[in-house]
């Protein structure tokens, strides 16, 4: 989303290499040669309906008729262009279309043949030698884009397609096989990716192809597949909980195969409810606090789903969540130009239709794909910054949680406040098995002090229910205790 303060300084400012202007009468080729010289570059902002250069904004006569001829601009693009959704903004009485280019993306882009780029504030040829190392380094045809030959549109999930489309809005639920093809997760049979006709031959009905003339890409089979696992073996998400700092025979697992966004949804949700919360007292104040910061487990997580490779067979995403941490394997090294050096600054995307798809469920951030968000939250947190670490086939991320305190490695909790609080050993015994069953009884609380009265157990009980610390439920023989 774009603020109003941030729309009037783009149209204070004067057209340069990741900011261009298009006039509100313009031609889909016309917005397709600056779109293909931004995406071959650094990426960029194109707004639709002004000038720039801190003149008045001239405005749409139409959005719908604007947002329907940029979707054509992008497949005019060879291969077709995968972009965020435009985005109407107002700037006074009238209406813009912004639309964005990401960074780092996977292909060299031409239009009608000719490959272009953004340089200072003009689409140019880009020269020979320039082309050539830029193939070099984008040149490979993306392993997502791909059809499988037995892959047919029956092996989707169409609950999910219709779910999917409700979230993209008008553009997608007047003809979602259309839209799809766009995105890059179906594809004409006749070829692995991309239109059939030659660049420049392009009909406008060859921008909206009939069902029966596609197929599922291997990106559409891991968005919206029946079976993934059929397709995909490798496509497995396995979660671990160990009880201390290193890997035990004692653990919880959870081994997960399903489409992409709801494998996210499914980890996001066994993470949050698997790692250590609890509450300190600043003051009079009660805060409460997880081991991680849940934006940060977050990113980890969607960036190993988005930004893995595929190819890589035999091994899927692991992550474990250790006593002091938590280590996210990604199988796959850091793709094209990124190095650990240049992480943060650099942007190249490995499975571009992953994630946009992703970002279009709001899964993932499209034109940042998270590093700074999660160097930021995990120093809001008072915690190190993540570790990232390239293995022979994969990458490694670390994020460190809070740290442990009174001896309880095994237990993985940080008992400080507690004893801060001046609760008994007998009572922050009671916490740490809450913390690891998740409930206790009386009788828990008896095989834990047993040389201990039974009233001064309900007492410690009761004392703990008293402070909110737990939660009683039930009555008599029924009656356990929960985290408040």
């Amino acid at each position: 989303m774009f603020p109003p303060t941030q729309i009037e300084q783009l149209l204070a400012q004067p057209p340069g290499p990741r900011l261009a202007f298009v006039r509100a009468k313009f031609r889909a080729e016309e917005l397709a040669q600056t779109l293909v010289a931004l995406a071959n570059s650094q990426g960029g902002t194109v707004i639709i309906g002004a000038t720039g250069r801190g003149k008045s904004a001239e405005g749409l006569a139409s959005v719908e008729a604007a947002h329907g001829l940029a979707l054509e601009a992008a497949m005019l693009c060879t291969p077709p262009l995968v972009l965020p959704l435009p985005e109407m903004v107002r700037a006074g009485p009238s209406s813009l279309l912004i639309v964005g280019v990401p960074s780092g993306l996977p292909h060299v882009y031409s239009l009608h043949g000719k490959y272009l780029r953004r340089t200072a504030d003009a689409d140019e040829p880009i020269p020979p030698d320039a082309l050539r190392r830029l193939l070099l380094d984008r040149g490979e045809t993306s392993w997502e884009r791909l059809a499988p030959d037995a892959a047919q549109l029956s092996d989707l999930d169409s609950g999910k397609l219709n779910t999917y489309a409700r979230r993209i809005g008008p553009a997608a639920e007047s003809d979602v096989a259309a839209w799809l093809f766009r995105r890059g997760a179906l594809a004409k049979k006749a070829e692995g990716w991309g239109l059939t006709a030659e660049p420049g031959d392009v009909e406008p009905s060859a921008l909206s192809p009939q069902p029966s003339a596609l197929r599922p890409t291997n990106a559409g089979l891991l968005l919206f597949a029946h079976e993934v696992d059929r397709f995909f073996p490798q496509c497995e998400l396995t979660l671990v909980r160990y009880r201390g700092r290193e890997m035990g025979d004692e653990f919880i697992r959870e081994d997960i195969r399903d489409t992409l966004p709801e494998a996210v949804r499914r980890a996001e949700i066994w993470l949050s409810e698997h790692m250590r919360r609890g509450s300190r007292m600043i003051g009079l104040e009660r805060q409460d606090w997880t081991q991680f910061p849940l934006g940060a487990v977050r990113e980890a997580l969607v960036n190993a789903v988005a930004h893995r490779d595929y190819t890589v067979r035999g091994e899927g995403i692991r992550i474990a969540l250790f006593g002091d941490r938590l280590e996210c394997y990604s199988p796959g090294r850091l793709p094209g130009h990124v190095t650990l050096q240049n992480l943060i600054e650099e942007r190249y995307s490995r499975n571009e239709t992953l994630v946009q798809v992703l970002a279009d469920f709001g899964l993932i951030e499209r034109l940042g794909y998270g590093i700074d968000r999660m160097l930021r939250q995990m120093a809001d947190a008072g915690l190190p910054a993540p570790e990232f670490r390239e293995t022979a086939a994969g990458f490694l991320v670390t994020l460190r949680g809070h740290a442990l305190e009174g001896g309880n490695e095994a237990g993985g909790v940080d008992t400080s406040e507690w004893r801060k609080q001046g609760l008994s050993e007998r009572q922050i015994a009671a916490m740490l098995h809450v913390a690891e069953h998740h409930r206790l009884t009386s009788g828990d609380m008896q095989e834990l002090a047993p040389d201990v009265s039974a009233e001064t157990l309900r007492r410690d009980l009761a004392d703990l229910v008293d402070r909110k610390l737990l939660m009683k439920v039930g009555e008599k023989r029924g009656t356990y205790y929960i985290p408040r």
